[in-house]
């Protein structure tokens, strides 16, 4: 566990901390490594997102992400994460077919998986699952809107809550999912202002990605924030690394030694005992019969 904080993070933890005005931090986490840095460095939880399927799969969005890749990714963040409280998206259709399908598949991260929470997609439509699933005894994060799981019918990656009508939209979104019972709420794509709004009338934890500072945290993607995506980062990200120049360099150096015959080196090598590597000299040295 990490030694800045041992105690383990829960729900009621992040909203003691909104409470304190603390801000709280997340990073999306989709393996055994990057739960276990994410883990020892402190930060308060690991979302295993969907974005899976963009920054580990090479797709172009989330929509394919299944319930089983889910799963595997999210036993395989389980197995590193120790300290941090540990969220799992539930996939794009995952949760539009039925109430009951939900809670099954919701059920199965908490019982397969070992998440403590699942997260998902959508405002006041969601509002009566978001119910649902609190009754099962299911710890819902909300997300509202830029949500890309609706990226058809948003016509792709766009700001969300520009003007003051669809601001108010927002809010009663947030209201109707905190009403439901969702212990804190993802704010992704808006205006600052709006999500400052939204944090202030809110009273679970507000979680930021391009939503500016206001939020009571921020969540940034583990591939974006360490440089390991490919392409232009989007404008709320920063770079905290720059870890594709890195690992690319290390590889390159590493193919350029194997080819040179630097690489391994002698003491690289295993070497038998003295006295067996004569045997063998002495055996190869005898003619043959």
């Amino acid at each position: 566990m990490s030694e800045r904080n041992p105690e383990k993070v829960t729900i009621h933890t992040l909203a003691e901390k909104k409470a304190r005005g603390e801000k709280i931090t997340f990073v999306t986490a989709y393996d055994y490594p990057s739960g276990r840095l994410v883990d020892l460095a402190g930060v308060e939880a690991a979302l295993v997102g969907d974005t899976v399927s963009m920054v580990v799969a090479g797709r172009p969005n989330t929509l394919e992400t299944t319930v089983e890749e889910m799963l595997y990714h999210a036993r395989s963040a389980r197995r590193g994460v120790e300290r941090a409280l540990l969220v799992a998206d539930l996939p794009f259709g995952s949760y539009h077919v039925s109430e009951t399908e939900a809670v099954r598949n919701a059920l199965r991260f908490l019982k397969e998986a070992g998440a403590e929470a699942v997260k998902l997609e959508g405002g006041r439509k969601q509002a009566p699952l978001v119910e649902r699933l609190v009754q099962s005894e299911i710890p819902v994060m909300g997300h509202i809107g830029l949500t890309p799981q609706s990226l058809h019918m948003l016509g792709g990656y766009r700001v969300q809550g520009r003007t003051a009508e669809a601001a108010r939209a927002l809010l009663d979104d947030a209201l109707a999912l905190t009403a439901a019972g969702a212990f804190a709420i993802v704010l992704e794509g808006i205006p600052r202002e709006i999500a400052a709004a939204i944090t202030r009338q809110v009273p679970v934890p507000t979680i930021g990605i391009g939503a500016g500072p206001d939020c009571d945290g921020q969540i940034l993607v583990f591939h974006d924030l360490l440089g390991l995506s490919f392409g232009r980062p989007l404008k709320f990200v920063r770079q905290y690394a720059d870890l594709t120049t890195q690992i690319r360099g290390a590889l390159e150096r590493y193919a350029a030694d194997v080819r040179s015959g630097a690489f391994p080196s002698d003491e690289e090598s295993y070497h038998m005992a003295a006295a067996e590597r004569e045997k063998l000299l002495l055996a190869s040295s005898r003619p043959a019969r």
